[in-house]
C-alpha cells in the first residue's frame, strides 16, 4: 500500500471513489473558499487509487492546535487509521473526528440498538474515542428502483393525499438554478424557516460560496414551489455517484394548506430516477422511537411520510492525538457549543439578513 497526495489529474477517480457529497473534491474546493484547509490523500496499490481521503483542518481558538474531521468516509480499516493519524500528526491536531458513512437499517419501532458491534469493537480497540457527533447519527433512505406508482403506493395515506392536493390546487414544481431561485431559497431560508423553527443555520454568505462551488460541478440544483406568481418553498438538493440527497429546505409560512413542500419532496424523487439516482438520501432523522417534543420531530415525520427506511450509521469517534490535551478540548467544545446556541440568530437579525439578500 501506498500513502500519497492526490494528483491534479486523478480528481475524476477522487470522485469517483467518494462515498458522500462531503468527501467529494468538489466539497473541499468550497471548504477552501471559506478559510478552511483542506487536506486530500490516497491510499494506493501502486498507481490505482484504493480509498480517497478528506480531511479539513479547524484551529482551536487561541492555542496553537487544531482538530480534523473526516466525515462520511468508508469503512474504517487499519491503513484509513493510519493515514488519519499521519494527518493529525502533521498538522498538530489534538484529534481528528470520524463519522463514517456506514449505514444500516434498523426498526422505526425498535430501541435504538448498535448495529456496528464488531467494527466499534474494532476501532475501540485501537484507542478510539466515541465522540460528539457533528453529523446526524440516523437518516431516512429511500429506494428509487421502484416505479413512480410504487413509490407513491409505498407513502404514508397523509403525505400522498398532501402531494394530490398541492397538485390540484394548482402548485408547480421546477428544477430552477437561477439567480433569482436562489435568492428565494436564501429569503425563505432565513426569513421564515430559521425563524420559525428556532435552529442554527449557516450564514447567507456559506450558503453563497457553497452554491458558487457545487452548482457549476452539477452536484447542486435547486427544485422551487410556486402558487401564481408567489414562490412558496426552495429545496437545494446534491446529486452525487448515484444518489440524490436532500440537505436543505426552506419555505413560507404563507398558504400551508398548499402542502407545497410534500409536492417539492416528490418532485425531488421524481428527479432522482430522471437523474438515474438508485438512492434519496434525506440528510437526518430522529431515530427509533423520536421523542415528540422534539424541535427536529416536524422534520422527521415530514421525512418519514415518503415510506423510506430509517437508517442507523456507524457513529461518530475521536482518534486522539494529544491523551493529555483530549479532555481540556471536550470540556472547552462542550462550552462552545453551548455558546453557539447561545447565538443563534435573533428573529430581527433573519429578517435583517433575508432583506439584504434580496437588495
Amino acid at each position: 500500500m501506498i500513502i500519497r497526495d492526490i494528483a491534479q489529474n486523478e480528481i475524476a477517480d477522487f470522485d469517483k471513489l467518494a462515498t458522500h457529497p462531503l468527501q467529494s473534491f468538489e466539497w473541499g474546493e468550497f471548504r477552501k473558499t471559506t478559510n478552511v484547509k483542506v487536506i486530500r490523500r490516497g491510499i494506493f496499490e501502486g498507481n490505482k487509487l484504493i480509498t480517497p481521503v478528506q480531511v479539513t483542518i479547524h484551529p482551536i481558538p487561541k492555542t496553537n492546535y487544531n482538530v480534523g474531521y473526516y466525515p462520511k468516509g468508508p469503512m474504517p480499516d487499519e491503513n484509513q487509521l493510519k493515514l488519519l493519524r499521519t494527518i493529525g500528526e502533521d498538522n498538530n491536531c489534538i484529534m481528528v473526528k470520524m463519522e463514517p458513512n456506514i449505514g444500516s437499517k434498523i426498526s422505526e419501532d425498535s430501541p435504538n440498538t448498535h448495529a456496528w458491534k464488531t467494527i466499534d469493537e474494532f476501532l475501540l480497540a485501537r484507542g478510539l474515542k466515541s465522540g460528539r457527533p457533528l453529523f446526524t447519527r440516523h437518516t431516512f433512505q429511500l429506494s428509487l428502483k421502484e416505479s413512480e406508482e410504487k413509490l407513491l403506493a409505498g407513502m404514508h395515506s397523509k403525505t400522498r393525499y398532501n402531494i394530490r392536493l398541492a397538485e390540484k390546487k394548482g402548485v408547480k414544481v421546477m428544477v430552477d438554478n437561477s439567480k433569482n431561485s436562489f435568492k428565494w431559497f436564501l429569503r425563505l431560508l432565513f426569513e421564515q424557516t430559521v425563524e420559525r423553527q428556532g435552529f442554527y443555520a449557516h450564514t447567507p454568505k456559506y450558503f453563497e460560496k457553497l452554491w458558487a462551488v457545487l452548482e457549476p460541478a452539477g452536484i447542486a440544483h435547486l427544485l422551487r414551489a410556486y402558487y401564481e406568481d408567489e414562490t412558496l418553498a426552495v429545496f437545494m438538493v446534491f446529486v452525487f455517484n448515484g444518489t440524490i440527497y436532500y440537505p436543505y429546505g426552506a419555505s413560507t409560512r404563507e398558504h400551508k394548506e398548499l402542502m407545497a413542500p410534500n409536492l417539492v419532496m416528490w418532485e425531488t424523487i421524481k428527479l432522482g430516477k430522471k437523474l438515474n439516482c438508485e438512492l434519496l438520501d434525506m440528510w437526518g432523522a430522529l431515530g427509533p422511537k423520536p421523542n415528540k417534543k422534539d424541535s427536529w420531530y416536524g422534520f422527521h415525520k415530514f421525512k418519514q411520510g415518503y415510506g423510506g427506511d430509517l437508517v442507523e450509521f456507524l457513529g461518530t469517534y475521536d482518534l486522539v492525538i494529544y491523551k493529555q490535551l483530549y479532555p481540556l478540548y471536550k470540556m472547552a467544545d462542550s462550552l462552545r457549543w453551548s455558546g453557539l446556541k447561545a447565538k443563534a440568530f435573533s428573529k430581527k437579525q433573519l429578517r435583517n439578513a433575508a432583506k439584504k439578500i434580496l437588495k
